[in-house]
């Protein structure tokens, strides 16, 4: 743009000036909403002389001091006034400071709830704790800055923004940036967080001060100042607030127009202003200045968040790659690439970079950004980033494969992040620890969500934790130095395949890395057999610590507490545990909650939570472990009771508790209280589950309109999710199909409204469910209408269709449909004829004649272990795959092996059936 810097490419600041006029005359035909917020940011219409004065001028002056040279006149007289405000009686004291009392106000001020009184032995208990949280859970780091901004922000939360300024002011410390930023950003928190516009505009004028404030101090209003505040203005759409705040901002600070384009921009796709955007495109076209690629980036960057694909790539072919200055522009140009899967572009750019010279590093991290932003399947993605260096004849860097395995780590794509360290380790490259244990803690965590690929292990256990001997001979060939969190890691997949031989083979292998065995690693193997329920076998692991000179910690006892089932053993333990010198831990009380519960001894359960040397920021969580185990061991009643109590107290129950509570609360007329503990999940999964929960429920007790609301729900939660709709009613309709008396009038009611009111179609395994349920009703009638339901689905008939109707004919006694039916199955198959040869058995293979008994033939060489019952095998395969779907909530308990090698068999036979499709 062809000027000065001050007449910007905007038409932001245009408007900003204009509307900076109209402000200060404030004509009558301002908006009403407008001139709540003048009044707000400016509360008197007479010019302060404030403003000159720095915070703790004004601080000093709002306390009656005479001047904030007298801040070293009295400290008796601070501490006493600033006791006063701690205690919440501010009001009481600016009206008239003299009359408050120092020993009094000194003596209050300690029962303000800032820190719990604790014992020192429970604190020490309580950093260990947090230590071990830590360690488990998060990559801890601590900064005094992020310190300092969680005092601010209580220091305001408990005393107000205005008053934690006079605060900081009293006490003789300047208002710094730090704090600035932390009081704006609690301001526009608390604007969000009402419902009131009045107290949002009071908020939003508090901000408008502190960035007054700010720049008479002499600060330089970046944007972590001012940015919440104008997203809040975007999310709202406020157009004048965001021009009139954008005013503040600007003045005498031009470094800002670049980055105040991108929220204007923001601003006009949010409204959806297309004449705005036009114009600030064709300004940019115009423009020549020397910062015209910062703006350039600023709106690529805005138009690609508010997907604004025709634009970005408007703007997209003016830009030369070639004379981008900042490498974070052109990395964040290859991520908006991928994002948008603008191939051509990101191949011609690549290109163009290659053909000036660009070092090989930087063109391999680009190609990275681009494929790991692409929204496509990980393989894909890995497939790309080949290709690229493929055809631009380099060879990927280190770092770039690490960053490509964490993004697989990320999804838990196991199997693509080892082939990947294959690749690295082929190719000669460095692994760094870190990268390897993440693969290995993606292995660990997987396996609870993916329970679909299986491996040469009969089938019994997810391929992420066999994974872990792929893994470990990594360690031993390559110069790889575990450290003990990679063994612990490795030890507890061990422990989860039941290869507990191969988990002491691990402890023994560590002194080949000159490395001591750690208690996390023996309590991962105790806490193996102990899920296995093999006691003997927990206990010697402790014979083990014992030889190894390993000490018991807090979590050791807690697996032993919680597998007692007497009294006595639970307080032989507590004594032991005293004699060690180990603390009582949240994991211990939670122990002993379970012990007592799993003993019958409820009340000593109960009484857990009464002592004094619980934490209270766990307490909460161990309340929830104690409504858990009650409701568990049948003790409904009591459990409800501290349920209540938690929310009286306004304590939310843990979502565990609350789906053990919707599992066991199963009697007549609990409906209402389902759906109320329904409501008290907010995680997707957590609610999912639990919505079965209350589903089966009301298929129970025949709540249909129940059921259809929550059905509703559940679509609308997975409304971006095609594939997840496809099967979202077939647990419902397995659990009418396994009830007992069978309700198949629900059944086709349900499919009715599905149809109807949801406007969905079913799924060829909801319509399986329903076919069994019709043999199970012995329903003839309804057995041809599900049957028409394939095709108004638009469910080609298959052989494994055609199978379940046979059979179902079979079995309602109509043999001349199912001959008809059975000329439409494959005879080439020795798999269909064995299910087809089961089927004659179990149901007869024609009517018998008038008068007379056929003797039933008895087929031979039929796999009665596989095929004996052909309605049994379709609950199971489809069981099975719902379980294994991901979307289904999996049942309460865990299959038994012998369980599992029936699901897996079953499904291979399904496959095997659909592989012949005709």
């Amino acid at each position: 743009m062809p000027g000065s810097k001050s007449k910007t490419l905007t038409s932001l600041f245009r408007a900003a000036t204009k509307l900076s006029k109209q402000w200060k005359s404030v004509s009558p035909s301002t908006s009403a909403k407008d001139v709540p917020l003048k009044q707000y940011v400016y509360p008197s219409s007479k010019p302060s002389n404030d403003s000159s004065k720095s915070l703790s001028e004004i601080a000093a002056e709002s306390f009656n001091f005479k001047s904030a040279a007298d801040y070293g006149e009295s400290s008796k007289l601070l501490s006493s006034e600033l006791s006063s405000i701690l205690c919440g009686d501010l009001d009481s004291y600016l009206s008239d400071p003299e009359e408050s009392s120092t020993g009094s106000c000194l003596e209050n001020v300690l029962d303000v709830p800032w820190l719990s009184n604790v014992e020192k032995c429970n604190m020490s208990l309580r950093r260990k704790e947090i230590a071990r949280e830590r360690k488990e859970k998060w990559t801890f780091k601590s900064t005094q800055i992020g310190r300092f901004h969680q005092l601010v922000k209580q220091c305001a939360c408990k005393l107000g923004t205005d008053t934690t300024i006079k605060v900081f002011g009293k006490l003789g410390r300047e208002t710094g940036l730090k704090e600035y930023n932390a009081l704006i950003r609690l301001c526009i928190e608390k604007a969000r967080e009402s419902n009131d516009e009045e107290v949002s505009l009071k908020q939003l004028s508090k901000a408008y001060q502190l960035l007054k404030s700010m720049k008479e101090q002499g600060f330089q209003v970046e944007e972590e100042s001012y940015g919440s505040i104008l997203v809040y203005f975007i999310d709202f759409g406020m157009v004048q607030e965001f021009d009139f705040y954008c005013e503040l901002i600007m003045d005498g600070n031009t470094d800002s127009l670049a980055r105040l384009a991108y929220y204007e921009m923001l601003l006009w796709t949010k409204v959806e202003n297309e004449d705005k955007i036009e114009e600030l495109l064709y300004h940019l076209s115009l423009y020549d200045g020397a910062d015209k690629s910062a703006f350039q980036e600023n709106y690529l960057l805005a138009l690609c968040e508010s997907d604004r694909v025709e634009d970005f790539v408007r703007l997209l072919r003016t830009i030369d790659i070639t004379k981008v200055s900042s490498t974070d522009f052109v990395t964040n140009i290859f991520k908006f690439l991928g994002k948008l899967l603008l191939e051509s572009f990101a191949k011609m750019f690549l290109q163009e970079l290659v053909t000036i010279g660009i070092g090989a590093k930087d063109i391999s991290k680009f190609i990275c950004n681009y494929t790991s932003s692409m929204p496509s399947a990980v393989e894909d993605v890995i497939l790309e980033f080949k290709n690229l260096h493929a055809e631009l004849e380099i060879w990927p860097t280190s770092s770039q494969y690490q960053k490509l395995i964490m993004y697989c780590c990320e999804l838990f794509k196991v199997h693509a992040a080892l082939d990947m360290v294959d690749q690295m380790f082929e190719a000669g490259l460095p692994l760094s620890l870190e990268t390897f244990n993440s693969v290995l803690e993606a292995c660990d965590k997987s396996c609870e969500y993916n329970l679909v690929e299986l491996l040469g292990t009969g089938g019994r256990y997810p391929v992420e934790l066999v994974e872990v001997h792929r893994m470990y001979p990594m360690i031993l060939r390559h110069d790889i130095k575990p450290n003990s969190e990679t063994f612990r890691i490795m030890i507890n997949m061990t422990v989860r395949i039941k290869d507990f031989e191969g988990a002491y083979g691990m402890l023994k292998d560590l002194e080949k890395f000159n490395m001591m065995p750690t208690t996390n690693m023996y309590n991962a193997i105790m806490g193996g057999y102990f899920r296995e329920k093999d006691t003997r076998a927990a206990l010697g692991v402790l014979k083990r610590m014992e030889d190894a000179n390993v000490k018991s910690d807090s979590q050791t006892f807690s697996y032993l507490i919680s597998n007692c089932t007497t009294e006595d053993n639970i307080s032989k333990l507590l004594d032991e545990m005293k004699d060690s010198g180990v603390q009582l831990t949240k994991h211990v009380y939670m122990a002993l909650i379970n012990g007592y519960a799993a003993s019958g001894q409820f009340e000593k359960a109960k009484q857990v939570i009464c002592d004094q040397r619980v934490h209270a920021k766990g307490f909460n969580e161990i309340r929830s472990v104690l409504v858990s185990a009650l409701a568990s061991h049948g003790q409904i009643s009591d459990a409800l009771d501290i349920y209540k109590e938690m929310e009286e107290a306004q304590c939310k129950l843990e979502p565990k508790a609350v789906i053990c509570l919707i599992e066991n609360l199963q009697t007549e007329g609990d409906l209402h209280r389902l759906l109320h503990l329904l409501e008290q999940l907010n995680g997707l999964d957590q609610w999912v589950d639990a919505s079965y929960r209350v589903i089966t429920y009301c298929i129970r007790k025949n709540h249909f309109r129940s059921i259809v609301d929550l059905l509703k729900r559940l679509v609308d939660a997975y409304k971006s999710d095609e594939v997840a709709k496809e099967v979202l009613f077939d647990e419902v309709f397995c659990q009418i199909a396994e009830q007992d008396p069978i309700n198949l009038q629900l059944g086709l009611d349900l499919l009715q409204a599905i149809k109807k009111e949801i406007g969905l179609l079913p799924s060829r395994q909801s319509l399986d469910f329903l076919l069994s349920a019709c043999v199970n009703a012995k329903d003839l009638q309804a057995c041809y209408l599900i049957w028409k339901e394939y095709k108004i689905a638009g469910l080609p008939y298959n052989i494994l269709s055609y199978v379940r109707m046979y059979r179902a004919l079979l079995a309602l006694g109509d043999y001349k449909s199912a001959a008809n039916i059975l000329k439409n199955i494959p005879r080439d198959d020795i798999h269909v004829c064995s299910v087809v040869k089961a089927c004659q058995t179990a149901h007869g293979m024609s009517a018998p004649a008038k008068g007379k008994k056929k003797k039933r033939k008895t087929g031979k060489n039929v796999s009665y272990k596989i095929f004996p019952e052909i309605n049994k095998l379709e609950v199971d395969q489809e069981k099975t795959l719902l379980l294994t779907s991901g979307i289904m909530p999996k049942k309460v308990g865990v299959p038994s092996d012998l369980e599992r090698e029936t699901y897996i068999l079953h499904g291979i036979e399904r496959d095997e059936l659909q592989r012949r499709d005709v």
